[in-house]
């Protein structure tokens, strides 16, 4: 069994987990989303995250080591962005919900 590429996603300097209350990785329109992905392996590494057929960061990373885009979107909704590393002729990917509200929770 090969070694994994992604070690770990952290969205808002959050380690991901689903099963987290969702309202502590909401942002509202133009308040921008930090995703930090901790990578290992050896060697150079290419990691991308698209979201709406569009690529939103794109960055070389040396291994092992850490990729960290911030990204906002200007309309409300719910996105799933694909998070790709590609390195050592191996590919992972990795989707993440994105979740812009149309105006920040009061409670």
């Amino acid at each position: 069994m090969s070694q994994k590429l992604i070690k770990m996603v952290k969205l808002n300097n959050l380690q991901y987990n689903p099963n987290r209350d969702p309202q502590v990785y909401r942002r509202t329109p133009g308040q921008p989303f930090r995703v930090q992905v901790m990578l290992e392996g050896s060697g150079q590494a290419q990691m991308e995250i698209r979201a709406e057929d569009k690529t939103l960061c794109n960055q070389t990373v040396s291994l092992p080591g850490t990729a960290s885009c911030e990204v906002s979107f200007k309309t409300p909704g719910h996105r799933v962005a694909t998070i790709t590393v590609t390195a050592g002729g191996r590919s992972e990917n990795f989707d993440l919900p994105l979740d812009v509200e149309e105006h920040a929770w009061i409670g």
